[in-house]
């Protein structure tokens, strides 16, 4: 429920849900990781709207900034219904933080899971001047502990996307007659001409719509290395650097970064060229690192082969891979800890 215009809302909330069909999924009948990414962005796209247009003022739309990292904690199948929930959680000066939950319904058994936890950044941009970013309309909240702690987070990710910006300069070079199981025999592309249906009010494209080919790329390089089912586990920090126009031409590629026994990372960037702008030049525009497992036929997880080094660059991402499994792994047991 939202607030009138005249008073601050109270963390307001929405709840869609539709049911996923045989396109939303692989051909063994999961859900793609990028299907769930792009619902939970159209959730908070939602509502981070929604709240920012409560004041008077220019109109606008919320633009998403920064999604954090999200696991995928139980799969989806076709026929499912997915329920995704929203609530703005943090309100700076100009950018709203979303929390999403998604669960995951059996219409025949009537049984529920949660399927992912996330967290995004909007800025809202004006619809008259594009160029233009709106004050967010504060948020009340229950106590003085919960807006600190979202001051922290805000802190957090801010100081994050600085640090990103500084790594954008990499290009991915193609590889002639590349060996399995090396970096340059998974690594892929994807083009896309960004129409008029990936597209925001103001003609930018949606979060969600680059996040799904961002996850349809990184599934391409698991196959590839891999030659079994696969699934997305998580995705790490996503961060929209630019926005990408109408009529842009973006590159997604992927690339595998690390290996462990049983999961590997791709490090995904979308690369944008405004083709009627060509006076502006390419730009990065989007960066992540996924987290795929590999499956067999009942679904459970596969040994990984390992990737094959070749170069002082391929062994230095490897190991700033290393160290982020090894940094989430110790959070997921400290979390597991906590609930215990």
């Amino acid at each position: 429920m939202m607030s009138a215009a005249n008073s601050p809302p109270t963390s307001p909330s929405i709840q869609i849900c539709r049911m996923m069909r045989p396109d939303d999924a692989n051909i063994v009948g999961n859900v793609h990781g990028g299907t769930i990414l792009k619902m939970i962005e159209e959730a908070g796209c939602i509502i981070g709207t929604r709240h920012c247009n409560t004041q008077t003022g220019d109109r606008c739309v919320a633009a998403l900034a920064r999604v954090e990292r999200t696991d995928f904690l139980h799969p989806m199948f076709i026929g499912e219904v997915a329920h995704v929930s929203a609530e703005i959680t943090y309100t700076s000066k100009h950018s709203v933080e979303v929390q999403v939950n998604v669960l995951s319904e059996n219409i025949l058994s009537g049984s529920k899971k949660v399927t992912n936890k996330a967290t995004l950044w909007y800025v809202p941009f004006s619809l008259k001047n594009v160029d233009k970013i709106i004050e967010v309309p504060p948020i009340e909240y229950f106590n003085p502990d919960q807006e600190e702690l979202g001051k922290k987070r805000y802190e957090a990710q801010k100081f994050e996307r600085m640090e990103t910006k500084e790594r954008n300069g990499e290009v991915m070079t193609p590889v002639s007659l590349p060996e399995p199981y090396t970096v340059g025999f998974s690594q892929s592309s994807l083009i896309h001409l960004i129409g008029p249906s990936d597209c925001t009010l103001l003609g930018f494209v949606h979060g969600g719509v680059t996040m799904k080919l961002m996850d349809e790329v990184a599934g391409i390089v698991a196959v590839r290395h891999c030659k079994t089912n696969i699934v997305t586990a998580s995705v790490d920090a996503i961060n929209f650097h630019r926005k990408i126009k109408k009529g842009c031409v973006i590159t997604i590629s992927g690339r595998m970064t690390f290996t462990s026994n049983k999961s590997m990372e791709i490090e995904v960037f979308v690369d944008a060229d405004p083709l009627a702008e060509a006076e502006k030049g390419k730009y990065r525009a989007v960066t992540a690192f996924f987290t795929y497992i590999s499956l067999d036929k009942e679904n459970r997880p596969l040994p990984v082969p390992p990737l094959k080094l070749e170069g002082e660059e391929e062994q230095k991402r490897f190991e700033e891979g290393k160290a982020r499994y090894l940094q989430n792994k110790a959070k997921r047991l400290a979390d597991k800890e906590q609930k215990q």
